[in-house]
Formats: structure tokens, C-alpha cells, sequence
């Protein structure tokens, strides 16, 4: 039998994936709403996570999967590569497109139980898409913050540089995604699921 944990926030959401993975009856099935802190001294270790990417925190999934307890299969909307990229980094090995088929999510369940990777096949131009990201990382902070409504002067104190570099930056940003402005920046970025 193999364990499963859902990571899921929204309630109705967790548990309905928690039926759907129980109705088949191969999977021991547990949910959480947010990702587990540490594990549960002397309790059961997951085999599989799954989780609602837009909600991962790539840094702690990561860490978690590293240490052997338990792979991810992450739950991705084709339409944010941004979203899929992170999945990535956090080091998932399936991938399933939020639009698929129940079979897809049983199937990506059972490849990353034994280690093996599964992308649905929808999520292929995501990944295209996720690859020519185009801001830096450190373009991406200064629009995180300014999408959090930092004015420039906050945002260069904040990082540590002076006004100017922080403009720079943000002009960046505006021409390398194609916005009129600021804000129409942080739509697009939000929208692709960047920040």
C-alpha cells in the first residue's frame, strides 16, 4: 500500500482529493493544509506528497524530499509556468496538470512512489515556457516587493540599494515582459505565476 499525504489549503479541495485517491484502495490516504513543519516522531513517513503547487514553498518542499521522506507530485495549472517552474526547483517528480483526468493523478502517484518521473502531457509547453523565464532573480524580488505595494525607496532599503538601481531594475523588468508600466509588470508576472 502506498501513503499519500494531500497538501492542500482549501478544505473542500483536500478532501475531495483525499476521496478520490481512497476510492481505488492501493493508497493509504492522509491530508494537511499546509506542509508539514517536521515529521511526526515515530509515525508513518509518506511515500508520495501531493500538493497544490501555487501554494509550495520550493525552499521547505525540497529540504523535505531530500532528506528521503516521501517524493511530490504537484498540482500545476498549465496556463502558469512560473507555478511549474517552482514545482521544479522544489524538486517534484510528477506533475499533473489541474485540468487532467483522475487517471493522470493516479498514475503520476504510482510512477513517484517508485521514484520514477511523471509529466502530464499538458504541462509540455509549460515547461518550454517555464524555461525562458526571462527576469533575473534578483528582478523578481524587486517586483515581489513592489507588487506588496513597496514604494522604490522602501523597496531599495529593504535590498540594500540605492534608489536608482531599484528604478533600474523595475525598468528592466517593464521591457523585458512587455509592459506599459509598473503595475501592468506585476499583472504579467502574477499571471504567469512568477512572483
Amino acid at each position: 500500500m502506498i501513503r499519500v499525504t494531500v497538501v492542500y489549503e482549501a478544505g473542500l479541495l483536500r478532501a475531495a482529493l483525499e476521496e478520490l485517491l481512497c476510492c481505488g484502495g492501493e493508497f493509504d490516504v492522509s491530508s494537511v493544509a499546509h506542509w508539514p513543519q517536521r515529521p511526526t516522531p515515530g509515525g508513518p513517513v509518506p511515500d508520495v506528497y501531493v500538493i497544490d503547487a501555487e501554494c509550495l514553498e520550493p525552499a521547505r518542499a525540497a529540504d523535505r524530499t531530500a532528506t528521503g521522506r516521501g517524493a511530490l507530485v504537484a498540482l500545476v495549472p498549465a496556463q502558469r509556468p512560473g507555478v511549474l517552474r517552482r514545482a521544479h526547483e522544489a524538486g517534484a517528480l510528477g506533475f499533473v496538470d489541474k485540468d487532467g483526468s483522475k487517471s493522470r493523478l493516479l498514475t503520476a502517484v504510482r510512477r513517484a512512489a517508485k521514484g520514477d518521473r511523471f509529466v502530464d502531457e499538458a504541462l509540455a509547453a509549460g515547461f518550454l515556457a517555464a524555461a525562458e523565464m526571462p527576469l533575473t532573480q534578483r528582478e523578481l524580488t524587486v517586483l515581489a516587493l513592489a507588487a506588496k505595494g513597496q514604494p522604490i525607496a522602501e523597496v531599495a532599503a529593504s535590498l540594500h540599494l540605492s534608489q536608482g538601481t531599484v528604478r533600474n531594475y523595475m525598468a528592466s523588468v517593464i521591457r523585458k515582459v512587455g509592459a506599459r508600466n509598473r503595475v501592468d509588470a506585476i499583472r504579467i508576472a502574477q499571471g504567469a505565476g512568477w512572483t
